[in-house]
This record gives structure tokens, sequence and C-alpha cells, in this order.
């Protein structure tokens, strides 16, 4: 509000005069003169108020007869119509097929591999310049949702297409073909305890049927029957290897391992492991032998020492080990025999991988007594033992015996290898060990 000039002196006054009044009683203008001033202020800004008042009320009529006149004019968004519509972006995972938004035009939507279109795949600019329908987007759809594979058939996802693994007799890009076959060698027919009924169920007015794992399907769509599978067959030509190391036996849905008489199966549940009847007393020997165990079973042994011949003679010295007795001091070929003959006997699978060592020899000096300078080592006698073994020696003091070519069981040899003994280049002894190879027929 803009004042007056008169209305700012007579304000101006009024102050000045309450002023001085509150400095003293001189100079104080009359009380009465200035409540009149304060009456005229009053009434002078009643009427500023009003006339105020009466403005705002006349601006308000005109601003709404200006309204009420704009309001009847025809509206724009009514009687133009737009000429064009928003951009649109293609959805996620999809394609879009037009790029004039202009009303009456198409713009068209399209979804990657593996994507479905929800919502509409074609929207219209329409003449209020919005699109016809809502926005479409593009789902991860999975193709084998629908179960398209029959009669127990896999379906598995492939890039723009599903494909299906369909079970023995059953072809057709949805296992729906039965072929005309007949069963497979390792499927067990003709046996009730290897038959059972298949598992079915109805999804989408399809019957898919399903067996029990160790079963596969057999019959017609009708008759359908679960054939037990005869894993036995299945896995004899496996190159992984046998499923038993012996024996396999096929039972319904399943198989189990036995291994041979003799022998105990392992915790793998396919391998076997020979039983020492010597060592858990489960064997018959009689006193005066001793038991030794063989794959599969044991001996009872007695070996006897050689017999005398000329001034050499033998005794026993403990059940497996003769000592020669000394020698009369006018014998020359005494001393020549072997000291000592001791009794080996080593239990060996069949067909052992080669080479292989089965035993070592070795000598050891008395307390006191140095032991011989140098050790020869060899195979007693010739034949077939020479091309079957090996003495060589693998430090000073040992010889060891190896087998080089495979031994098939079951069956039993013998080879005798010697050590003899020198001492400043001078034959001392000779000492003879008897190895006696037990094979088994198996190979474990």
């Amino acid at each position: 509000m803009i004042l007056s000039q008169h209305f700012r002196s007579l304000l101006l006054l009024s102050i000045l005069a309450l002023h001085s009044c509150n400095d003293g009683l001189q100079g104080c203008l009359d009380k009465q003169r200035v409540m009149g001033m304060l009456r005229q202020m009053e009434k002078f800004l009643k009427g500023q108020e009003i006339r105020f008042t009466e403005g705002l009320r006349i601006m308000k009529s005109k601003l709404a007869s200006l309204q009420n006149s704009v309001s009847k004019f025809p509206q724009a968004d009514q009687s133009s119509p737009s000429s064009s519509c928003p951009a649109l972006e293609a959805p996620a995972h999809g394609r879009k097929f037009g790029s004039k938004y202009l009303v009456g035009h198409e713009v068209h939507f399209a979804c990657s591999p593996g994507y479905n279109l929800v919502g509409p795949g074609t929207r219209v600019c329409q003449e209020n310049g919005s699109w016809s329908g809502v926005s479409a987007v593009c789902k991860d759809v999975s193709q084998c949702a629908s179960n398209p594979c029959q009669n127990g058939g896999t379906c598995v996802e492939g890039v723009n297409q599903y494909k299906c693994t369909c079970p023995h007799n059953w072809t057709g890009s949805r296992c729906q073909h039965q072929t005309q076959t007949a069963p497979p060698e390792w499927s067990v027919v003709n046996d009730p305890a290897f038959s059972r009924k298949p598992r079915c169920a109805k999804v989408d007015r399809t019957q898919h049927c399903s067996c029990d794992a160790g079963f596969h399907m057999s019959g017609t769509s009708d008759s359908s029957i679960c054939q037990d599978v005869n894993e036995c067959e299945v896995y004899k030509a496996d190159s992984g290897g046998l499923l038993c190391a012996h024996v396999c036996v096929n039972i319904p849905g399943s198989y189990h391992c036995s291994c041979p008489s003799g022998y105990k199966l392992l915790a793998d549940g396919r391998s076997c492991e020979d039983v020492d009847e010597c060592l858990t007393q489960q064997h018959n020997c009689s006193r005066g032998t001793t038991c030794v165990n063989t794959g599969g079973g044991f001996q009872c042994v007695n070996p006897e020492c050689p017999r005398s011949h000329g001034n050499v003679s033998y005794v026993k010295t403990s059940p497996f080990q003769c000592e020669r007795n000394p020698c009369p001091m006018e014998s020359r070929s005494c001393p020549l025999a072997p000291k000592t003959v001791s009794y080996h006997y080593i239990s060996l699978p069949s067909n052992l991988r080669t080479p292989a060592t089965l035993f070592r020899m070795a000598t050891a000096a008395a307390p006191g007594r140095s032991g011989p300078d140098s050790l020869r080592f060899g195979i007693a006698g010739g034949g077939d033992m020479r091309s079957l073994f090996v003495m060589q020696r693998s430090d000073r003091q040992t010889g060891e015996l190896i087998l080089v070519q495979p031994l098939l069981g079951p069956q039993e040899l013998s080879v005798d290898v010697d050590m003899a003994e020198y001492s400043d280049r001078t034959f001392q002894a000779k000492h003879l060990a008897r190895v006696h190879v037990l094979v088994s027929p198996y190979e474990f």
C-alpha cells in the first residue's frame, strides 16, 4: 500500500510529539491535539483497508470473467489432433521394427531366441498422441516347461528348439512312435521277478510313463512294461573295467559281486581279497607241519633236508632251514656243498605284472667276525627257470630274485638260488635258498 504525502507528514509529527513528551513536560504538545491526530490516523487506515479490499474484489471478478470467456473457446487438444507419438524402445532381449511415430503408423516387436513375447506385438500411434495397447516384454520361458516329450522321454533345451532323448523302443521328435525291435541282449525278459509295471501319469492329456532305476521301458504304448537291465551284460566290455573282480550276479534292478572260495569281498563291493587261513586259524594242518597261505587256500608243509651223499649230511635247525654237518678234514667236496639250505613259499596272483621282485637274499657276519669281502648270486641249475627268473645284486650284501615273465595260474614251480661268499678272492661258503612259487588261478 502506498501512503499519501499528507499521511506520512502526519505520522512523522505524531512520532516526534510522543518522543518529546517522553523527554519531559516542556515542549510537549497538547494532549487533546495528539489524540486528535491519532483518530485521524485510525480513520485513514480504515479507509485504506476498505479501498484495498474493494480493489481485490474487483480484480477477482475480472479474473473469473476472463476464465469463463476462455473456457468457452474450443479445446486445442480436442480440435487439433497431435501429429506424432512419443518414441518407443525395444523390449529387453527383443527387437523393434518401425521408426516412424506419426499418427496411424505401426511399430512391431519380436523377442530373441529363447524368449517369449508377453503383450501386444504391434502398437499403433493414435490421434490423441498415445500408443495403443501396453508395453510388451520378453520373458525367458523354458522350452521344456510344457513337457513335450512323451513315453518317458527326456527333454533337453536347445539353442532354438528342444530335443527329446527317447527311451528304448521309442522314437520321434516327441518320442511318440514305438519301434518294433527285439529287446536288447542285456534286457531280462520272460521272468516275472525281473519285470515291473511302469509308473504312469497324465500330463496335459498325454500319458507319461517311467521305470525305476535299473529297469527300462519295453512293450507297446498300450501295454508297456519295465524290464530289468542286466548290468553285468551292459558293462561286460566296459573300457573302464569290469563291474566285479570275479563274478557279477544280476538281481532285479541292480547287481552284486561275489568272490571265489577262500576270498572275501572288500568294502568297495567289487574287489576280492585272499583270506589268510593260516593267520585266522582256519586251517587243519596237523602237528609237525606248518601252514602256508596260498591264493584262495593253504598248504601244510614240512620240508625235508637234502639227503646225505658222500661226506655231506644236513640237520634241520628250524621248520624252514637245514644246516650242513661239519665236514671231515680230508674231504674236498664237502666244503663246496651248501652250508645252509632254506625253504621259502611265495603266493602270487595269476598274470602278475613283471618285472617283479619276489625274494631277497643277504649275508650277516657273526658277532666279532668280519664278513666276506664279496658275494656272488646266481640261479642254481638251468632249464626254464633262467627264462622266467633272474638273480641280481641290489647292493653289496643283498641279491634279488626277479620274475621277468608273467605266470598264469594255477601252477606251482620251484627255483633254487645260491649265494657264494669270498674272502681275499678265496671261496669260503655257499648258501642255497629253495623258493616255491604258488600261482593262484585268479588275478587278485
